[in-house]
């Protein structure tokens, strides 16, 4: 495992003459791989009846060796802000949630078992809090969002894609994915698509009957980063505080892929707390936890699974490096290993024509299996909320 730190985070963004120019013409010829689609079969339907959709457009193949080729241009991602959200759950457009990493010795020994049944209160996973927060955020920095709008055009930013980083996470892995399908909401709005994920029922059922082994083990994590975090870059940590899953730290980024616009947002475990550290993202870190690997299946495992989930976490908003935490089956850290993001990998595009926020598009993928898509129309799936759509319209 490689222990080196990054120190040049735009390297895997530069000097790549990518051949994306030489495959678009056949991609837009054969948007959606239509030699490998099927009629749509979608068993997610809402209490109204979708609208028909053309046939040839119903299906996506996500076959690997179809995206196994050189990757689109993608910009260095540029933050544009951030926001915080509090032990409540509130929001607050500043980054008084930001944490420092202190880097911990290579065997530190953590127990990450301490604190979960007296010191850990649990953010509510069965509220769904779908595109809100960055659409408060939007809603306070239009500023930075429209320098390029006219009068002429509908469009209300200057953005194609507004998202998570975990869908776009989801959509990047999803030919290499063998586990976990995926439910991703899509509407067109004043010219931006927005596009929010919905639970799956397979991943409801996971969640309501969770044994408590598991649950423990989600707590692990952000154990390890009460280890290695600071509330500012002179203190240490305080593994002996409350550990509180409703706040976090977000940035937000804008990049471009090929000709897309994209903005989102991602959740930050700490940033460098060298005051000549890069500026934001190239100084921030991602904090992971693992079994430790003690047999080459084991590490392939690793390698096919698990690190290509951290990669494509950290190199879409350019986060340069992950820092995991090996752990033993008692859940006590034996080992720390960074590992730099320096590769690149494939996205998968997404289109929705109808401009109407209460018009969700459904796209649906489950492992061995094409994308597929229904439409919907004033269902339970819209997530634009009223109070966002009437901002941006009325301005």
């Amino acid at each position: 495992m490689d222990q080196h730190r990054s120190h040049n985070p735009n390297s895997s963004y530069q000097n790549r003459l990518s051949a994306y120019k030489r495959d678009r013409d056949e991609s837009r010829r054969n948007p959606c791989g239509s030699k490998h689609s099927r009629p749509n079969h979608h068993p997610y339907k809402s209490g109204t009846t979708p609208r028909q959709n053309p046939p040839s457009s119903q299906g996506l193949s996500t076959r690997r060796e179809l995206y196994e080729r050189d990757f689109p241009v993608y910009k260095q991602p540029v933050e544009v802000g951030c926001f915080s959200l509090d032990s409540e759950r509130r929001f607050f457009n500043d980054s008084r949630q930001m944490r420092y990493y202190v880097e911990p010795d290579r065997n530190p020994n953590f127990d990450l078992r301490d604190g979960y049944k007296d010191r850990f209160i649990k953010r509510d996973d069965r509220v769904k809090e779908k595109l809100d927060h960055i659409l408060r955020w939007i809603l306070a920095n239009r500023s930075k969002l429209s320098s390029r709008v006219t009068t002429a055009s509908p469009r209300a930013l200057d953005v194609d894609i507004v998202t998570w980083r975990g869908h776009l996470t989801k959509l990047l892995t999803s030919p290499y994915e063998t586990r976990e399908g995926w439910l991703l909401a899509v509407t067109r709005f004043r010219g931006t698509l927005y596009i929010s994920e919905v639970e799956t029922e397979a991943a409801r059922r996971d969640r309501e009957n969770r044994e408590e082994r598991h649950e423990e083990m989600m707590y692990w994590g952000y154990k390890f980063e009460q280890y290695t975090c600071a509330d500012n870059a002179h203190s240490v940590p305080d593994p002996g505080g409350v550990v509180n899953t409703n706040e976090a730290f977000c940035t937000v980024v804008q990049t471009r892929l090929a000709d897309h616009r994209l903005l989102f947002s991602g959740e930050v475990d700490c940033r460098d707390k060298d005051p000549n550290a890069p500026a934001p993202p190239a100084c921030y870190i991602e904090l992971k936890t693992s079994a430790e690997i003690c047999t080459p299946k084991q590490r392939s495992n690793f390698h096919r699974f698990k690190l290509l989930k951290w990669w494509a976490q950290s190199f879409l908003p350019g986060v340069p490096r992950v820092v995991a935490g090996f752990r033993d089956h008692e859940g006590v850290v034996v080992t720390v290993d960074t590992f730099p993001i320096s590769k690149m990998s494939h996205l998968i595009k997404r289109i929705a024509a109808e401009d109407n926020p209460s018009v969700v598009y459904l796209f649906s993928w489950e492992p061995h299996r094409d994308v597929t898509y229904s439409v919907h129309r004033d269902s339970q799936y819209s997530f634009l909320p009223h109070w966002y759509v009437e901002e941006m319209t009325s301005s």
